[in-house]
Order: C-alpha cells, then structure tokens, then sequence
C-alpha cells in the first residue's frame, strides 16, 4: 500500500487595501492532510458566514468519517470514484446544501455564497477539489502551473471565443462567478488528481492574490523566498502593492516527502 505524502503547510490571509470586512476563510488540517481556501460573496459580512460555514462543514464532515469509513453520508457514493474523492465531493456538497438553506431561512444572509479550492493529500496523490476561481497551483521545478480552471464568466468567454489580451485586461465583468457554493441546493465539483514530487508547493488562494498578483509575480517570489512563512508573506504583500482590491488569501503546502 502506498503512503501518503509528507506535506508542510501554512496559510496567510490580509483584507487588502479596499475592502473593510474580511470574507475569505482558510484551514490548515494536518490531522486530516486538507487543506482549504474560501472566498466568501454577499456583501454586508454574508460571505464571511458562507467562507467560515464551507470550511466548518469540511473541518467537522472530515472528523465525523475519520475513523468510521461506513458513516451514513446525505449523498451516495460515485462507484466510479475512490473513497476519498467521495469523501472529498461529499463534504463540499453538503457545506453547499448548508450555505444555501442558511441563506433561504435568513432575508440578511440571502444570495450569499462563497467559493472553495482546496487539495487533500491522499495515498494515490495529492487529490484537487474546486468550485468558484479560486486557485490551485503548482510550484514544481522553478515553474508555475495553474492546475484548477476558474468557474466565471471570462473564463467561459476565453473558452468560447479566442479573447486577445487587451479584451481579457479590459473585460467588464471579471467578479462574476458561474459556479459557487449557496448558488443553488446542488453544485459540481471539479476533481483532478496530482501526482507530487518533493519539493512541489501547492499554492490555494483566492482571487484577491491570483488578480492583483500575475502568475510570474507569483512564481518569482516562490523562487526568492524558500520559507514557506515568508513566501506567504510576499504574495500579501506583492497583491497588496498591486493595489489590494480584494481580501488576500493564500495557503502554501509543500511536499517534504513521497512514499
């Protein structure tokens, strides 16, 4: 049987340099190998109850199954799909189900949502799990890769047109999300499995640090500052010298040791 891998990580968050309320979240669970980013919408503080309300469920689901793998789950497994992927899916659908009917039962939380990347560090890999654009990367080999595809309107238009990079600079409706958790009672989650080496970084953030910050900033701090305390440092501070128009969120988990 394969072992997981060693994972080292920590996460950072700042307001920013525009916004008066903080409504992202993070969570560094090393009992659990997961790690999670939420960036929470609504306004008027909701997002910051739909951030803390995602990773809550997903905190308190991975602790209910932790040692009871036969756990009455409120959704049925995808045979075509490992254990720890449901278990994974199943989390983030049911912090869905929770957000949206808190915001039906509550008029002042109505139409908050929030969005979710997170990975958990599983024995095939390291496990990938999104909804919304917030961010996975990965550092590996003094490169950058983006390994999540944003959920929102411009990205969908990228997809269905080829946008040049003034158009993609200049497009009007960057904020608006196509996927999100508290939208509706139900939601997809995309998956991707990843197979680290050591030394890898897995870079979660939420767009305030993927906007301000371009993916090159991004990777030149990664390559300057080896300590994951002080990278998570720079990145805040690099989005907030970018102008820091959103909350700033990023967790740095890097791979210590395979197998």
């Amino acid at each position: 049987m394969a072992s997981r891998a060693r994972v080292l990580a920590i996460g950072d968050t700042d307001v920013g340099k525009k916004r008066s309320v903080n409504e992202d979240s993070f969570m560094v669970i090393d009992d659990h190998n997961l790690y999670v980013v939420a960036d929470g919408m609504g306004g008027h503080a909701s997002g910051e109850v739909a951030s803390r309300m995602a990773i809550e469920t997903l905190r308190d689901f991975f602790a209910a199954t932790a040692n009871d793998p036969e756990a009455t789950w409120p959704y049925k497994m995808d045979k075509s799909r490992g254990y720890e992927e449901n278990r994974l899916i199943t989390s983030i659908k049911l912090a869905n189900l929770r957000i949206y009917e808190a915001a039906q039962r509550d008029p002042r939380l109505r139409g908050m949502g929030t969005t979710l990347a997170s990975i958990l560090v599983v024995e095939e890999g390291v496990l990938l799990a999104h909804v919304g654009d917030s961010r996975v990367y990965r550092f590996r080999n003094n490169q950058l890769e983006q390994l999540t595809e944003d959920h929102s309107l411009l990205n969908d238009y990228i997809k269905m047109k080829r946008l040049t990079p003034e158009e993609i600079a200049n497009f009007p409706h960057k904020n608006i999300i196509v996927r999100a958790l508290g939208m509706k009672d139900t939601v997809k989650v995309d998956t991707l499995l990843d197979k680290p080496q050591p030394g890898d970084i897995y870079v979660i953030c939420s767009d305030g640090l993927a906007g301000p910050a371009s993916d090159e900033e991004i990777l030149e701090i990664l390559m300057t500052y080896p300590d994951l305390k002080t990278a998570s440092q720079k990145l805040i501070q690099k989005a907030n010298d970018n102008g820091g128009p959103d909350n700033i969120t990023v967790v740095l988990a890097k791979v210590m040791g395979v197998g």
